[in-house]
């Protein structure tokens, strides 16, 4: 008897912690917080090593992975995988805290650059500039001046600085401290080494990209920007009592640039000596590279239209220009990029091409005159690194001895980035990198190794380094997915959607994991549009992948599609949007889209949503008044009219207004804003240096004039991307009452 309760009382308790752990196993997951999204613990989740390549091709790492009171700069052997620490992080703080005058900084940063040797690492911090000696962990103030100095970078032998302090370049001796002023016409409208802001954000990447050290730390190129003639914008403070008034120069569509002269100066006597075209006439200068023999430059030019883009050599003692080569599309325009390589000593050059419709590299001689096609086909080179969608360099090394190129492309899919590498001749070319998805390549100067950042949608990205024939050595940093472990997270379903032609669109599909195909979903369809802009990638998404697993929770179904000339396929897709950018003719693709998802049978065609930043605002904008298919929307920072716009961007597929006033017409969401369909949140900055608040406000006007109800939410000095947590926690978690309340 005892026997028989002892086996009914283990029967029981093993029912126990069944049923125990059947109701722990039931308990829901963590809900995901616009909050937890933007903390510290969101933000570090897809966290890999900040790197640095030193010449003698071991690399110095940052790992925010580890704590912050343990986080030091480490030098990493790719050989072996040996880290070891390189500063004394301690030391440095307590060094730094007496230079700067206080201890407010608790953690070391990656710093503004390092020197190619990796003795220096340049701060920018107070308007100052701070060195840090990595092999004595201790920083030097450099200067403590009432102007502020930008734009610091380390001559190519690492004994000197440049920097820019009032619109002057300067010269630091880190030796002897001692200063050189090169330039002494800087005025708040004459710029000496530092660039406008359309040359700022559209020629050079959102790089100030003023001036360029010569190889043997001898001169500096430099550009001379006078803007006087560029008009002025306004953006007015919410504070002091009387508000301060900010004053820009931004050339819109149509209107004056900045008229932009190159220099070359020698520091020996600070003489300058200016590019001679002869009769060359441009509007830009695009690029700017010494090169090998150090005795000449590289210049590229454009024309207004941009359908020129001219190639030149520069002698470095006379400035006298020799033009070399003309890259030219009248049917749309020249892309800018930065795949112009010298290889046999300067004696021939690789460069990027898109003369047969897609991105491919071609070899010349040093004359101009075409060698062969490197590579070739229905697909296109494509940057891996991380950056502006519109930065183009795709040559990642170049081995000489070998005459092989790496670089990275689109020929495995239009949403993937592989590392390729082929021969001089274009023969012999293959596929480096091996998992399916997105590699991110940087490569050890000799060549010898490189980094690739890995992931795909559904993973998250690792850190590794390779060997140049693709083999990993090491992962230094593996993805986390612990980090997520709480959290219901669903991926996206990579597809393609049909447009009216049955051209495939890239889609991707965000389902929840209870997904029933007999209901009903509402839709949220994220939009950017712009030309080769893609929004759909076989990559991490970061946190755009938590926010759209937030619309999960509350019953929404969450798409991207992109239309075909926003895949980044070829030059040909490009080019449709020719005079008539972001108007009827991606809305064509983007309406046979959405008709297709609306005629799955597990979405509710009559709760559709569409939203987008940017690009993506002013797409929203578009498909809610000139089409019918949508039932809300959120437009952030949408531009609204081209002629708002700046000239380089703009003009690139629209040209000048006074050149296209039908397509400038055509484009104008202005003008179709009386046609509104669902209801629309406009989202911008009051301080939107890029994209300015009047597109906004012009918008809102003409809503206004018809009497229809729209919803808007301005963030008081919040620029073109809101960089601060608050704004960005507020205004997401305003887009999902927009969702809630009208979708």
């Amino acid at each position: 008897m005892r026997d028989h309760l002892s086996k009914a009382t283990q029967f029981f308790l093993i029912m126990i912690v069944i049923f125990s752990t059947i109701t722990l196993l039931a308990q829901p997951k963590e809900k995901m917080t616009v909050e937890w999204i933007y903390s510290d613990a969101g933000q570090g989740v897809d966290d890999v090593p900040k790197f640095f390549w030193r010449a003698d091709n071991k690399a110095i790492l940052l790992d925010s992975r580890q704590p912050d009171e343990s986080r030091t700069f480490e030098l990493l052997d790719p050989k072996s995988g040996k880290r070891q620490p390189l500063v004394d992080a301690e030391k440095a703080l307590a060094s730094l805290a007496d230079a700067r005058g206080d201890d407010s900084t608790k953690t070391l940063a990656w710093p503004a650059s390092f020197h190619f040797n990796g003795k220096h690492a340049l701060y920018l911090m107070k308007g100052d500039i701070f060195l840090l000696d990595l092999a004595t962990s201790s920083f030097q103030r450099l200067m403590e001046t009432a102007a502020e100095e930008k734009s610091a970078r380390f001559s190519p032998d690492g004994k000197k600085l440049a920097f820019i302090r009032e619109n002057d370049i300067y010269v630091y001796n880190i030796a002897d401290g001692t200063e050189q002023r090169l330039t002494d016409t800087g005025t708040e409208t004459l710029l000496n080494g530092t660039v406008s802001w359309v040359y700022w954000e559209e020629i050079f990447g959102r790089q100030d990209l003023g001036y360029w050290w010569s190889n043997d730390s001898r001169s500096i190129a430099y550009l001379r920007t006078d803007e006087s003639a560029v008009d002025l914008m306004h953006y007015v403070h919410f504070k002091p009592a009387t508000p301060k008034v900010i004053t820009q120069r931004y050339p819109k569509a149509g209107s004056e640039n900045p008229d932009v002269h190159l220099g070359i100066i020698n520091l020996g006597n600070s003489e300058t000596t200016w590019l001679q075209l002869g009769d060359h006439e441009y509007e830009y200068i695009c690029r700017v590279n010494w090169m090998p023999d150090n005795k000449r430059l590289s210049v590229q030019t454009m024309n207004r239209a941009q359908s020129e883009l001219d190639l030149f050599w520069v002698d470095r003692e006379s400035g006298v220009a020799s033009h070399v080569m003309q890259e030219s599309d009248y049917n749309g325009w020249v892309n800018i990029n930065d795949d112009l390589h010298f290889i046999k000593n300067g004696k021939q050059y690789l460069w990027q091409s898109e003369r047969d419709g897609y991105a491919h590299l071609y070899r010349f001689d040093a004359d101009g005159k075409l060698k062969n096609q490197v590579t070739k086909g229905d697909w296109a080179l494509r940057t891996s690194m991380s950056g502006p969608f519109w930065k183009r360099q795709s040559i990642t090394s170049v081995d000489e001895k070998k005459g092989l190129i790496y670089f990275t492309s689109m020929k495995e899919s239009s949403i993937e980035r592989h590392l390729y590498r082929v021969k001089f001749d274009g023969s012999g070319m293959e596929k480096i990198s091996k998992e399916k998805g997105t590699h991110r390549i940087s490569f050890s100067p000799n060549g010898e190794y490189y980094f690739d950042t890995y992931s795909n949608i559904t993973t998250l990205p690792s850190f590794s380094v390779h060997r140049k024939d693709g083999k990993r050595l090491h992962t230094i940093a593996a993805p986390r997915p612990e980090l997520l472990a709480d959290y219901d997270l669903q991926y996206p379903e990579l597809m393609t959607i049909p447009a009216a032609d049955g051209f495939p669109m890239p889609a991707e599909i965000l389902k929840p994991r209870d997904f029933d195909p007999t209901k009903k979903y509402p839709v949220v369809y994220y939009i950017y549009a712009g030309p080769s802009a893609p929004t759909v990638f076989d990559a991490w998404r970061g946190s755009s992948i938590y926010f759209d697993n937030m619309l999960l929770d509350r019953g929404y179904l969450v798409v991207r599609f992109d239309h075909r000339s926003a895949t980044a396929i070829s030059k040909k897709l490009e080019n449709l949007l020719n005079g008539m950018m972001s108007g009827p003719r991606e809305l064509k693709d983007i309406v046979a889209g959405v008709k297709w998802l609306k005629s799955q049978p597990y979405i509710d065609g009559d709760r559709f949503g569409i939203w987008g930043w940017s690009g993506g605002g002013s797409f929203t904008l578009n498909a809610m008044t000139n089409s019918q298919e949508f039932k809300a929307g959120i437009a952030g920072a949408a531009v609204t009219d081209w002629h708002y716009y700046d000239t380089r961007w703009a003009e690139f597929g629209m040209k000048r207004p006074q050149d296209n006033p039908e397509g400038y017409e055509k484009t104008s969401f202005v003008k179709t804003a009386k046609n509104l369909h669902g209801r629309l949140m406009l989202i911008h900055g009051t301080y939107d240096d890029n994209v300015h608040p009047q597109n906004s406000w012009h918008f809102a006007d003409e809503l206004i004039k018809h009497n229809i109800m729209f919803d808007m939410m301005f963030y008081p000095m919040r620029k073109h991307s809101f960089s601060d947590r608050p704004a960005r926690i507020h205004m997401y978690n305003t887009m999902l009452e927009f969702w809630q309340q009208w979708l």
